[in-house]
């Protein structure tokens, strides 16, 4: 079995080659009545446009390709879904790769879509380390990081306030009431995590609150890392009335911990988390967090691409996108 080509097309239709070039091409030099019956018959055949062929002549492919860190991570597999239909809005198929965490898979599949000839590169890291590894490799391709502040790094980003986002979730606690408040699950090595630890302790010091840092060993923020880390922490005495967890992920694997140390939510313990993954919000989790707009940072990040794409000596941008708290049901008022 083999592709239909355009000279099969041209045998089938009883005209030449170029005829058939012409009516895909739009081009002006044959009839609309010629034109619409070697489309329809293109159709019929099953004829699909070589896409290599063309982007040899075009010096383009109209593909963009996506790298993230995880694909089961939830918000980043949000991310991908809104990349992927804002990117075919503007004329773009998008070809995703998975770094699973690991910087040196990271730097493979980047040379991968190098050799694929993408017009460009979205990529969501696997730490700060990526930039410097990577170095050499976006600088032959248009490229914008996302999700991770970068902060005076010379590279073009989309990144969510992280800072205000914690500041906030701290500030709303406090708000109810409640004085001990523990920052859960922050990976020392994250830059993204330590953006939002920063915004807690700002809080922290601007509320007269002295700030508790419960670090995670584990080199995942997923529900599983969340679990473990909050059944070591409930096998003591709990101090403290809430948590703001670093991620929704870690706080979701905090209450599937504490229904196991029957602790109630929110009687118990008062959660936010950090995202607003998608199934945040379902009756049984109802979880309080922060949202990265998940949307207008993959439109972002698409566009500053695209504007990359079609003028390569364009300066360096960013942009920071401000959170929002979501208040659902995981938070009570407490008056000590």
């Amino acid at each position: 079995m083999s592709m239909v080509t355009l000279k099969d097309v041209a045998k089938v239709a009883g005209v030449s080659y170029a005829t058939v070039s012409r009516a895909l091409s739009g081009s002006s030099e044959i009839g609309e009545e010629t034109r619409r019956r070697i489309l329809k018959l293109c159709e019929e055949m099953g004829y699909t446009p070589n896409a290599v062929a063309r982007s040899m002549v075009m010096k383009r492919t109209n593909i963009i390709g996506l790298i993230v860190a995880s694909i089961d991570n939830p918000f980043m597999s949000e991310l991908t879904t809104h990349i992927e239909i804002y990117a075919r809005r503007c004329g773009y198929n998008l070809m995703v790769c998975n770094s699973s965490y690991d910087t040196e898979l990271e730097k493979e599949v980047f040379s991968l879509l190098l050799g694929r000839q993408v017009d460009g590169i979205i990529l969501l890291p696997v730490g700060n380390e990526s930039y410097d590894s990577l170095k050499s490799l976006t600088a032959q391709v248009p490229t914008v990081f996302i999700s991770e502040n970068m902060q005076d790094l010379p590279e073009t980003y989309v990144a969510v306030d992280n800072r205000q986002g914690t500041f906030a979730a701290t500030e709303y606690l406090y708000s109810l009431g409640h004085r001990k408040i523990l920052y859960f699950g922050c990976r020392s090595h994250s830059v993204t995590h330590r953006l939002r630890l920063e915004g807690y302790e700002q809080a922290c010091k601007q509320l007269g609150l002295v700030p508790e840092v419960l670090y995670s060993p584990y080199a995942r923020s997923s529900q599983e890392a969340g679990y473990r880390l909050a059944s070591e922490y409930m096998q003591g005495d709990l101090r403290h009335t809430a948590m703001v967890c670093a991620s929704d992920s870690l706080a979701i694997g905090v209450m599937q911990a504490a229904y196991e140390f029957g602790i109630a939510i929110p009687d118990g313990l008062s959660l936010v988390g950090f995202d607003n993954i998608s199934f945040a919000g379902l009756p049984p989790i109802n979880l309080t967090t922060i949202d990265q707009p998940k949307q207008r940072m993959a439109n972002a990040a698409v566009d500053m691409l695209l504007e990359q794409i079609k003028h390569p000596e364009m300066p360096n941008s960013n942009v920071i996108v401000p959170p929002s708290l979501v208040l659902r049901g995981s938070c009570r008022e407490v008056r000590e």
